[in-house]
């Protein structure tokens, strides 16, 4: 940058790029991909009746949307059980989570979370200008979360904790989660970042919302990109105490969350019997792929997400590319492991094709 050119802010220096899946070859590639399973999209589309509702929505599109999203916000609090004041919306969770670093730590203080997992978290942080603080997973890619606690400090302002942890799937238990919260102090805000909770099987897997009633430092991230099918239409919600949330509306982007995206969601809440039919079928694709995985002799953590994680270490570009050779396209973490979202049964089959033959070259 010219030295006469604008000053921006030092903690933007080396900020990594977020990296989305890579998309599908389009049809006039040489070499066309066909099945994408790079970024935990739901491989139907939209629920019943939603597509309806959304293009009706469309009509009004000269119009700002609802700013206080009324309807989606009144629905949300008579399924859940919560008040309205105690919800927020943005654009998809992960708009929501830069918010929540925005409302709690600034330069100075400390965000803590497991690694690996979800990337967006030391991007926000150190767009906050606050510290990242990273505490490993365990051998079995579960969260460490006496390790956790322990990394709390006085200077400690946030903790995210993924669960299903994003990449690697695994899900923290009620009983341990709520050990930890027993020690993190009060004024720390603890958020659980729920994106694949309607695919949790696992009875012994805490619910977030569950915790948050008589929690006030607790927080509850949800979205409609992942079980509902609405990834390009960015919705998601936090569940809050009044304090929390109140901070969260105050942060948003104006109309951030279209009508559109709005009426879909709203729709899509009122699709139930088909979401549960859905998830069933992703959850039965899910634990196919899985035990071929495991019958083929790799290690492959539990997964409680729609997605399933190899650690492959030096080996990851290789395999992400045979993918890739074979017609799929998986999301590689260089020198750590690949996460293969559970898409289409036949690219499920590739994907198992190609770990079965890179298997056997290990």
């Amino acid at each position: 940058m010219s030295e006469n050119g604008p000053l921006l802010r030092a903690a933007l220096e080396g900020i990594p790029t977020y990296k989305p899946g890579k998309r599908a070859a389009e049809g006039g590639e040489a070499r066309a991909v066909a099945y994408k399973l790079s970024s935990n999209e739901n491989p139907y589309p939209p629920l019943p009746g939603v597509l309806a509702r959304a293009v009706e929505a469309a009509g009004s599109l000269n119009r700002y949307p609802d700013l206080a999203c009324t309807g989606l916000v009144a629905e949300l609090a008579a399924r859940l059980g919560v008040p309205e004041s105690h919800l927020a919306t943005g654009t998809g969770s992960v708009g929501l989570t830069q918010q929540l670093v925005q409302i709690t730590a600034g330069p100075g203080d400390e965000v803590l979370y497991a690694w690996r997992s979800f990337e967006a978290y030391p991007i926000v942080t150190q767009i906050g200008g606050a510290t990242s603080v990273r505490v490993p997973l365990t051998r079995d890619e579960e969260h460490d979360l006496e390790a956790m606690a322990d990394a709390v400090t006085d200077r400690t302002r946030l903790i995210f904790v993924c669960s299903p942890n994003n990449p690697t799937g695994t899900a923290v238990r009620r009983a341990d989660l709520e050990r930890f919260l027993d020690r993190v102090p009060t004024r720390t805000l603890v958020v659980l970042d729920e994106a694949y909770r309607e695919f949790v099987r696992d009875e012994r897997v805490a619910d977030g919302v569950d915790l948050y009633r008589d929690r006030p430092n607790v927080c509850v991230l949800r979205t409609f990109s992942k079980a509902y099918g609405l990834a390009g239409l960015r919705v998601g919600f936090a569940v809050a105490h009044e304090p929390v949330a109140a901070a969260l509306r105050k942060t948003a982007v104006p109309f951030g969350v279209s009508q559109l995206a709005q009426e879909a969601a709203i729709a899509s809440l009122r699709s139930e019997d088909a979401l549960r039919e859905r998830v069933a079928a992703l959850v039965a694709e899910r634990t196919r792929v899985r035990d071929g995985l495991l019958g083929q002799g790799w290690t492959v953590p539990d997964a409680q997400a729609n997605f399933v994680w190899l650690r492959l270490g030096e080996r990851t570009a290789d395999f992400a590319a045979a993918c890739e050779a074979a017609g799929v396209v998986v999301r590689p973490f260089p020198g750590e492991g690949v996460r293969v979202t559970v898409g289409e049964t036949e690219a499920n089959d590739i994907f198992l094709r190609v770990a079965e033959g890179f298997r056997k070259e290990l």
